[in-house]
């Protein structure tokens, strides 16, 4: 059976028009807000609760998926998202703004719990690797057209709210077209929920990748460019730089997410975390700042796929879901906690903690990893 069926391919198209938006709005509210002249701190609160939304929305779904199944939650959740665009216009203020980035951030974490729970229900232990692959590099083709018009188009609130919430709206309308099985004879067990996820000790290298993700990715997102502009360079060159590390990200999914197919999701991991540590330590010698934010890029873009795809066989078909809520919420922990205390390292000592703090978490995971003997077991988890 192929791959990539008419299914995925549809829900992959609907995932692209929805990045695209997030994009958009994550880069642009933050730059409305200080329009208006609101404190620093008010922004920041306001970007907070969009991440507090993600958590509420990582927690819902689950349910919400086994009542309705995939393409209804997958309605429910774009229309969510769609409320939290149309909110923004009705008034500009702080309470009002973080009500309505809260909404928003509750219907985007939805979004991605059930695309990658309708993936990895779709795929075997076989191909669930391309599938995760394939659903990163939408994620990450999405956000830099994002970016792309962010730079292109006018970025007044008349415009782009409008615009972005018709984007949302397309992005169901691939859905229309195709029907998601759910999961069949699910058990409505202990098993089947999120916290236990959490004490598998089989999944619990899984896990730790996906909060070790955060933490890398995020600091990445939110501290990598402060660390250009201290460094000197201009707001061109570090959207040069940036670009170059999210490319390689996406260069990066297809083959390691074959390799993890084909050689084992452990044995990908070692590798991938051992070549994060040698991007850190190529950023820090400052010699060749190009091939190594290359490498760190596709390295650490690639590491949450393959994380996910290792928690994901180790459990049973019907605790899928759940996994991939307890793998989400994992990450969003990790992103959250992981730039908050780099940015007080990098401020009462020096930027290079950023590199420093990846290869010291990377490396507590690579000990991790090489403690787990023997070859990658047989997958329990089964189409």
């Amino acid at each position: 059976m192929s791959t990539y069926t008419r299914p995925v391919l549809l829900l992959l198209c609907g995932l692209l028009l929805l990045t695209l938006a997030i994009a958009v709005l994550n880069t642009l509210v933050p730059l409305w807000l200080a329009h208006e002249n609101l404190p620093t701190w008010q922004v920041g609160m306001v970007g907070s609760s969009y991440f507090t939304g993600n958590l509420v929305g990582t927690m819902l779904t689950g349910r919400l998926i086994k009542r309705l199944g995939f393409n209804f939650s997958y309605y429910i959740a774009s229309l969510i998202f769609a409320a939290g665009c149309v909110g923004l216009g009705f008034m500009v203020g702080f309470w009002s703004w973080m009500f309505w980035r809260f909404i928003a951030g509750v219907g985007c974490a939805m979004i991605w719990v059930v695309v990658e729970s309708a993936l990895m229900c779709s795929g075997t232990s076989r191909n669930r690797g391309r599938l995760l692959a394939a659903y990163m590099m939408m994620y990450y083709i999405g956000t830099v057209l994002g970016q792309l018009i962010v730079s292109k188009l006018p970025t007044d609130m008349a415009t782009i709210l409008p615009l972005m919430t018709g984007v949302v709206l397309a992005g169901i309308l691939p859905l229309l077209f195709t029907r998601i099985l759910n999961q069949k004879d699910e058990q409505q067990d202990e098993s089947a929920r999120v916290w236990p996820m959490f004490k598998l000790r089989q999944a619990r290298l899984g896990v730790n990748g996906c909060i070790i993700s955060g933490i890398v990715l995020g600091s990445l997102y939110g501290l990598m460019p402060l660390y250009l502009n201290h460094r000197g360079v201009s707001d061109s060159g570090i959207g040069f730089w940036m670009a170059v590390m999210v490319s390689a990200g996406i260069l990066g999914q297809w083959p390691i997410g074959r390799l993890a197919d084909r050689y084992g999701r452990l044995l990908v991991l070692r590798v991938q975390v051992f070549v994060v540590i040698i991007g850190c330590m190529g950023m820090l010698s400052q010699a060749m700042m190009a091939p190594a934010l290359f490498i760190l890029g596709a390295a650490g873009f690639t590491l949450y796929p393959v994380a996910m795809a290792w928690a994901c066989e180790k459990v049973e078909h019907h605790q899928l879901v759940s996994m991939n809520q307890a793998l989400l919420l994992s990450y969003t922990i990790g992103s959250l906690v992981g730039p908050t205390l780099t940015a007080m390292l990098m401020q009462n000592y020096s930027d290079n903690l950023l590199f420093i703090m990846i290869a010291g978490v990377s490396f507590v995971y690579l000990m991790m990893l090489l403690r787990k003997a023997g070859h990658h077991p047989t997958p329990v988890a089964h189409a």
